[in-house]
């Protein structure tokens, strides 16, 4: 009976979004359906590959959005609380992620929320008026009621971004490679001076696309150099989900 208990348990943990998304929605081979970006086992074909998967196709808040047409909401500036923090550099089969032990926090109009780890997507998943940019960083946090925000991070190509010069030195090759970042980091210098984001309640972007996401886009975006970029598509060319239909969700303007 014990046993049982403990199987279940961890089969509930492991579907929740917030492992999902900790763990760049990487599930156990053998167990759960490998998912990938094209291809049949491709985006359009998430949500038909297993039944925890079916919110990818049938979820109505799901994504990510192409966002255009925000009208201007009362909402309050991101109050970014980010710290100097040991991370770690991940590979983990669907894209380069940063794992934080203590990222600090940030406190948006739907609560606060600790920063677990960011990754990124190329091209941006999110599109502003149907353009589409090089690169994004989304920046993941967890309430302490398991709910999960994210800040997304635009990147434009242009100058030699200084603060992701260590962070892809330390890209691991293979799927499951992992190292220290040394000296860790702080998140807040990955961030553009400007801070007016668009706001919209949204899905994971990978498997299983669990909603009730709090998505926070910021408008200005970060420079990276064309041979930065190259870099991360030497690993993943192409790790972005199509935008999803907006289905009557509020898009929002917010911040300074």
């Amino acid at each position: 009976m014990q046993k049982l208990i403990l199987v279940a348990a961890l089969s509930a943990v492991m579907l929740s979004p917030a492992f999902a998304e900790e763990k760049g929605a990487k599930h156990e081979e053998g167990k759960h359906a490998h998912w990938s970006y094209a291809g049949p086992t491709g985006a359009t074909k998430w949500g038909d590959m297993q039944a925890d998967f079916a919110t990818c196709k049938l979820g109505k808040k799901q994504s990510p959005i192409d966002i255009k047409g925000a009208r201007k909401g009362d909402l309050p500036a991101i109050g970014f609380n980010y710290s100097q923090s040991n991370a770690e550099v991940v590979n983990n089969g669907h894209t380069i992620q940063v794992n934080l032990t203590s990222g600090g926090d940030v406190k948006v109009a739907s609560g606060g929320y600790k920063l677990l780890q960011f990754h990124f997507h190329t091209p941006s998943e999110e599109k502003v008026n149907g353009k589409a940019y090089p690169l994004v960083a989304h920046l993941v946090h967890k309430s302490d009621a398991g709910k999960l925000a994210v800040v997304a991070v635009l990147f434009k190509e242009g100058q030699r971004n200084g603060v992701l010069e260590k962070v892809f030195a330390a890209m691991p090759a293979q799927e499951d490679g992992k190292a220290d970042l040394a000296g860790g980091m702080n998140v807040s210098n990955l961030l553009p001076t400007k801070r007016a984001y668009w706001a919209f309640e949204g899905s994971l972007t990978t498997p299983p696309c669990s909603e009730e996401v709090q998505w926070h886009v910021l408008k200005e975006p970060v420079q990276i150099s064309k041979e930065q970029i190259a870099a991360f598509k030497k690993l993943y060319p192409m790790n972005a989900r199509p935008v999803q239909p907006l289905n009557g969700r509020t898009l929002q303007e917010g911040g300074a």
